[in-house]
């Protein structure tokens, strides 16, 4: 494509739309971001400003239009870009959120098949907003906004969009805050109160400013909200956002559920009286503040000062329930990794931006849950953002608790990307008898019973390792001495490993066992290098007849079937149980030191 100048014309039809609200046309490859126009369009656009990787433009005239456009009531239309769809016809305006959540989904998320209902419209298409910050002009103190890619000031009288408290205030400070560059105004619509930052010193001022904070009413709750911190704009969808997140987390008043992100406690005290007990998070210290003030009234919410990801780590009560509302970035990974293992039975997630929204719900989905729905909901009329709420609940089979202390074990079930949790059994292994199969067979059954007696819910797994010598298992040794036997014992010949494996559902009772066997080969090693083993302190663990993993002593020559069984949890016999009492875990990536060769049987 030729370069462009600012000013130049361009006739374009416009065959798509882009992330920040503007049609798109091509020319030679790069993309033209046309603000004015609508899908479909053919337009005649100038030229704005050329970028390395993009052109903006605006429309200047329509030459075939789109059955969607309407006339925009706002005079700074265009010039402001504050909104981008005034130009649109608000029930259009609406098909185009929910089309904008259905591309992110597929596109970003690679999630097909989700049900994306009507976009919920908002009460008001205009007058609806209850914060604003505004631009001060250099001259005389003007308030506007500044032009997003022209950077270039509009003065504005009055904003459409705009609660009319604050248009009015914009009035009567027009003129006399020239001492400061930007001005925030924020008000309660439900309540009255108002803040305005910053102080203003102007002697004529003919309002208080320089509040640290203003209150709000959502649903008959009164929210303190200080000036740094966020609350959602528009009041009445806020409202209508808390009756979606008790309707999605199916709230009897018996749950324990989790406000991630929890701001000044807005969705905290709107579902305390809905749960047995709610859980708010929150890092911004300006927020807790709020919070504290907030959620007083509420015996049964327990406030959380930290980070999300750190927090969710650390919870050790049992969650029904989680609701996510992230800054527009989303989550951080960690926090996503610490809800797949906390496994709450129902999770909604409150996002402002498409984009991070499915990026989120494709590592979600990855893990124990499936999303439901994502619903649309417009909390920004007249602007192409939009507010979703996706319902993600656990898949079958989870959450999934691993009942051993063993970070070998860990460290296996971990290379399946299978989410779990470790509760140890703390079982006591009895001294060898009868057959070795029935043996580690029964040893696995009884630590997991154990487990799912406690945990109470998803599926336990659990498993024993024993070497087998003839008929003779071998224990633990208790003694240095008795380590050294052993390894002599073995050394130059071939023994057994068995792993019993089994799974228990904690919620009916149903069990799987199944036992795996490998063969290992022992190298003649020498008693010295035996005798430095020893001294290592590795040789007292008898995993694998003696540590086949460890990279300095190498006691084993061959190994032949499953080698991660001889490490002590063979996957391919693991994965098929938990599948087999109904476990989804999507698809498994076996690596290939485990070699399906196990003997399955039902529970003993």
């Amino acid at each position: 494509m030729a370069p462009t100048e600012r000013g130049q014309r361009l006739r374009l039809t416009l065959g798509a739309m882009g992330r920040l609200g503007e049609a798109m046309a091509q020319a030679e490859g790069k993309p033209i971001f046309v603000f004015g126009g609508i899908l479909g369009e053919e337009v005649v656009a100038e030229v704005v400003r050329e970028r390395r990787h993009y052109v903006a433009a605006e429309v200047v005239e329509v030459i075939t239009p789109s059955a969607h456009r309407v006339k925009p009531p706002c005079p700074y239309f265009g010039a402001c870009t504050g909104c981008q769809w005034q130009h649109v016809a608000y029930d259009r305006q609406l098909e185009m959120k929910r089309e904008a959540v259905q591309d992110a989904l597929e596109r970003v998320g690679g999630l097909e098949g989700v049900s994306v209902p009507p976009t919920l419209a908002s009460p008001m298409e205009f007058g609806y907003r209850n914060h604003a910050r505004f631009t001060v002009g250099r001259r005389e103190g003007v308030l506007g906004f500044v032009h997003r890619e022209k950077g270039r000031f509009v003065e504005v009288g009055e904003c459409l969009i705009m609660d009319p408290w604050i248009n009015g205030a914009m009035a009567q400070l027009r003129g006399k805050c020239s001492e400061t560059s930007q001005l925030a105004i924020r008000y309660g619509v439900q309540s009255g109160s108002w803040l305005i930052q910053p102080a203003l010193k102007h002697a004529e001022s003919p309002l208080v400013t320089g509040q640290r904070h203003y209150q709000e009413v959502v649903k008959g709750v009164p929210f303190r909200v200080g000036s740094p911190s966020f609350f959602q704009v528009n009041t009445l969808q806020a409202e209508r956002i808390a009756d979606l997140l008790r309707d999605f987390l199916g709230l009897t008043g018996k749950e324990v559920v989790v406000d991630a992100y929890a701001g000044v406690g807005t969705f905290a005290a709107l579902l305390a009286t809905y749960a047995a007990s709610v859980v708010a998070i929150e890092e911004s210290t300006s927020a807790i503040e709020d919070a504290r003030v907030n959620l007083a009234p509420f015996p049964n919410v327990v406030i959380v000062h930290g980070k999300t990801e750190e927090a969710l780590g650390q919870q050790e009560e049992v969650v029904d329930a989680v609701v996510l509302d992230p800054p527009r970035v989303g989550c951080q990974g960690d926090a996503l990794k610490a809800l797949a293992r906390l496994a709450p039975a129902r999770v909604a997630y409150v996002s402002c931006d498409p984009q991070s929204l499915a990026r989120d719900l494709k590592v979600l989905a990855a893990g124990p849950f499936q999303v439901q729905q994502v619903q649309p909901l417009d909390m920004f009329p007249q602007t192409y953002h939009v507010e979703a709420i996706a319902l993600l609940t656990l898949k079958a089979g989870h959450p999934i608790t691993l009942a051993s202390a063993s970070p070998r074990r860990k460290a296996i079930l971990e290379q399946t990307g299978i989410p779990f949790s470790v509760v140890p059994s703390g079982a006591e292994e009895p001294l060898p008898g009868g057959k070795p199969e029935e043996y580690v067979a029964r040893l696995a059954l009884e630590k997991a019973r154990l487990v799912a007696g406690r945990v109470k819910r998803g599926l336990v797994l659990a498993a024993d390792t024993a070497v087998v010598d003839g008929d003779r298992v071998l224990g633990k040794p208790n003694t240095e001495a008795e380590a050294m036997a052993m390894l002599l014992g073995l050394r130059g010949r071939r023994h057994q490993v068995m792993t019993g494996v089994a799974v228990v559902d904690a919620s009916s009772g149903r069990e799987a066992v199944g036992v795996e066997t490998s063969v290992v080969a022992m190298r003649g090693y020498t008693d010295e290098e035996a005798l430095a083993f020893l001294a290592s302190g590795e040789a007292m663990d008898k995993a694998g007849a003696y540590a086949v993993q460890d990279t300095t002593f190498r006691p084993a020559e061959l190994v032949e079937g499953c080698y991660l069984n001889v490490v002590g949890l063979p996957l391919c016999l693991a994965v098929k149980l938990l599948q087999r009492l109904g476990a989804d875990l999507g698809v498994v990536d076996l690596p290939p030191e485990c070699v399906a060769r196990g003997r399955e049987g039902e529970a003993l």
